[in-house]
Parts: C-alpha cells; sequence; structure tokens
C-alpha cells in the first residue's frame, strides 16, 4: 500500500492532473484504487466494458490488440507516471485493445464515477482533467499520424 503522502506527491507528477487545485486532487487521491500486475498478466481485455483508467506508478504496461491470436500486437508499452484506458472514460464502449504488464508494475485506478463525482462537485475541476486528456489523445494521435505517414510512402 502506497502511504498517502507518497500517492499525492506523485498523482501531483501526473500530465492530466496540472493544474488541479488542492481539494480536487486530494479528492482523487482519496478514491484512487491500487492496482498491482504480475509480469504478463492482463490487467483488462479487449471486449469488456470499460469504466476504469490506470495511471502506472511503477513497472510497464502493453496495450495488446487480438491478445492471444495469432495476428496479437503490441500496439504500444507505457511506463512510470504514463495513463491508460481514459477511452472507456470518454466514451461508453467496450474496451478496444488490451492492458498486459510487460513487467511487475503497480497502477493507480479511477472509475468514471469518480470523474462524474469531480464533475457534480468541482465542474471547473473536471473540466481540466478532461481536456488535459483530450491534449494527450490528440498527441497520441499525432504520433500515429506520422508513424504511419511514414511507413505509407
Amino acid at each position: 500500500m502506497v502511504p498517502a503522502n507518497e500517492r499525492q506527491e506523485f498523482l501531483s507528477t501526473i500530465p492530466i492532473f496540472a493544474g488541479l487545485n488542492d481539494a480536487a486532487l486530494s479528492a482523487l487521491v482519496k478514491v484512487a484504487e491500487e492496482v498491482s500486475a504480475d509480469d504478463k498478466q492482463v490487467i483488462v481485455r479487449e471486449g469488456e466494458a470499460g469504466n476504469r483508467m490506470f495511471i502506472i506508478h511503477t513497472g510497464r504496461v502493453e496495450v495488446v490488440k487480438y491478445l492471444g491470436q495469432p495476428k496479437e500486437t503490441v500496439l504500444a508499452v507505457f511506463g512510470s507516471r504514463d495513463f491508460l484506458g481514459e477511452m472507456s472514460m470518454i466514451e461508453c464502449v467496450t474496451r478496444s485493445a488490451s492492458l498486459r504488464a510487460a513487467e511487475p508494475a503497480s497502477l493507480f485506478a479511477l472509475k468514471g464515477t469518480d470523474l462524474y463525482h469531480l464533475y457534480r462537485h468541482q465542474p471547473d475541476q473536471y473540466a481540466i482533467v478532461i481536456l488535459n486528456i483530450a491534449r494527450d489523445l490528440s498527441r497520441r494521435l499525432r504520433s500515429i499520424d506520422e508513424k504511419f505517414a511514414a511507413i505509407s510512402h
């Protein structure tokens, strides 16, 4: 179990929480669930209902399409301070990929209801989190666009 002060300090460095006031950050720190994953352990599966996003505290996590199938593809590998699973917070559809620990990993999970609670009590702070998520999604999409353009020529 990560001590509360260490958890607060760590989560305050996560880019999607940049600009939050102390009360909003503290509220999210209190509800963040700790998740541990062993090497190669599946954290969530493609096609499952998604209601949590994850922030990696330690270790590395792979985003995998077609897990366990002949055309299994690792789309990305993320490490400490990265977040994953945010798409399930933005749109209510099944998970588009699986998450698998690339090595032993420790993560913090936030549920959609955690963000909804922030929305109900501090809508301006909720807007900051959503805008920060949108900015990061835009950066990720831009990177994929560049990679696609490079291999298509």
